[in-house]
C-alpha cells in the first residue's frame, strides 16, 4: 500500500519538473498522511487540492474515503468505487519519497523511498467530486501495483509512480493506454533508506521523519 509520504521540494522545483507554473502555494511536508489536503495535477492540467481518500460521487457519507487511499491496479478498472474516476478523472499525486514499513523483531522499521538524486516524481492517482447538503468534497485516492525489486524486501505492494514521459499519457490517454502504465517496473535510480520510526505517528512532522537516527 501507500499510507504516508513526503513532498519538501519547492514550488518552483515542481514546477520545472511539469513543464508549467504550479499555482498553489504549499509548505514543505515530511509525514503526508490519508485524509489531509495534498497537491495533484488534475486531467485539465490544473494544480488542485484533494483530500486523500477518494469519496465516490455516489457515497452517502464522505467517511468512506477513509477506506479508499488507495486502489489496487489488478482491479481498478472495474471496481465500482474506482472506475468511472478511472475512465476520466485521472490525475498524479507529486512526491519526493514515500515510507513503507517492514517488521524487525518488534519495531516496524519505516524505509523512505525516493530518488537518489532527490527529484520529485509522480503517483498515478484518480480524483472524484462528491457533494452532500452542506458540502463538496474533491478527493483523490492513489493507485498501488505489485512490488519491484527494490521494494520486495520490504513490503509487498507499492505505489504505481508514472515515468516523467508518461505524464500526459495517464492524464488524457485512452483506457489501453494508461493500462500500460500499471504493472510493476524495475525503477532506476531510486533508493529506500531506513528512517526514525518518528514518522510511524502520523501526528509528527519536520525533517526529524527522514532522520537516520534510529
Amino acid at each position: 500500500m501507500c499510507g504516508r509520504f513526503s513532498l519538501t521540494t519547492s514550488p518552483e522545483i515542481i514546477s520545472q519538473h511539469f513543464g508549467f507554473s504550479i499555482s498553489l502555494l504549499f509548505e514543505p511536508r515530511y509525514n503526508i498522511a490519508p485524509s489531509q489536503d495534498i497537491l495533484a495535477i488534475n486531467d485539465n492540467h490544473e494544480t488542485v487540492m484533494l483530500r486523500w481518500g477518494l469519496i465516490p460521487s455516489w457515497a452517502k457519507d464522505p467517511s468512506i474515503g477513509y477506506k479508499m487511499i488507495n486502489a489496487r491496479a489488478e482491479t481498478v478498472a472495474e471496481k465500482p468505487s474506482f472506475r468511472s474516476a478511472y475512465q476520466s478523472r485521472r490525475c498524479l499525486v507529486p512526491a519526493d519519497g514515500f515510507y513503507e514499513c517492514k517488521r524487525e523483531e518488534s519495531v516496524k522499521q519505516p524505509y523512505h523511498i525516493r530518488r537518489e538524486d532527490r527529484q520529485p516524481f509522480s503517483f498515478a492517482g484518480l480524483w472524484e467530486e462528491w457533494s452532500g447538503t452542506h458540502e463538496s468534497i474533491c478527493s483523490c485516492t492513489i493507485i498501488t501495483t505489485e512490488a519491484n525489486s527494490l521494494l520486495t524486501p520490504i513490503h509487498h505492494r507499492m505505489p504505481v509512480v508514472v515515468r516523467q514521459s508518461d505524464y500526459n499519457i495517464w492524464l488524457s490517454g485512452s483506457r489501453d493506454e494508461v493500462g500500460a502504465l500499471l504493472p510493476a517496473y524495475e525503477w532506476s535510480g531510486f533508493e529506500a533508506v531506513p528512517v526514525s520510526t518518528y514518522v510511524n505517528n502520523p501526528r509528527n512532522e519536520g525533517a526529524q521523519c527522514l532522520s537516520a537516527d534510529l
